[in-house]
Parts: C-alpha cells; sequence; structure tokens
C-alpha cells in the first residue's frame, strides 16, 4: 500500500512539470517576444487538465474507504 501512495505522489509531481501546450499554441506564443504569456497558458492548461483527476481520485478515494470499512465490520 505504501508502494502505491509513493507512486502516486511521484507521479503527480512528475505531472506538474509537464508541457501541456498543443503545438498550435506553442508556435503561435513562441513567437511572441517575452515569455509570460506562454507560461501562463500553459499553467492554466495545466490546470484545467489536473481538476477533473483531482476530482476522480477523491471520488475513488472515498468509494474505496466505505467499502473497505464494510468488509472490516
Amino acid at each position: 500500500m505504501k508502494q502505491k501512495i509513493l507512486f502516486f505522489i511521484f507521479s503527480l509531481f512528475i505531472f506538474l512539470q509537464t508541457n501541456a501546450q498543443c503545438a498550435m499554441c506553442r508556435a503561435v506564443l513562441e513567437s511572441e517576444d517575452g515569455q509570460s504569456t506562454a507560461e501562463g497558458v500553459n499553467n492554466g492548461i495545466v490546470y484545467l487538465m489536473a481538476i477533473p483527476y483531482i476530482l476522480v481520485a477523491g471520488i475513488a478515494y472515498f468509494i474505496y474507504k466505505r467499502f473497505s470499512k464494510s468488509k472490516a465490520e
């Protein structure tokens, strides 16, 4: 169980460091002077992509806790 938790935490940190821009967004934003807009777009994409995964993981955790509690009784 500890290995699964450590793997999840490790993969979460790796996930946060990825570049999430599509090819079109990257091409348009790289031609712009100053990369602040590109960083903002990239952070927004990662934020929008992470929220559904966090919600599904939270729901799965509560379902797991509920079923593991009923098996223990």
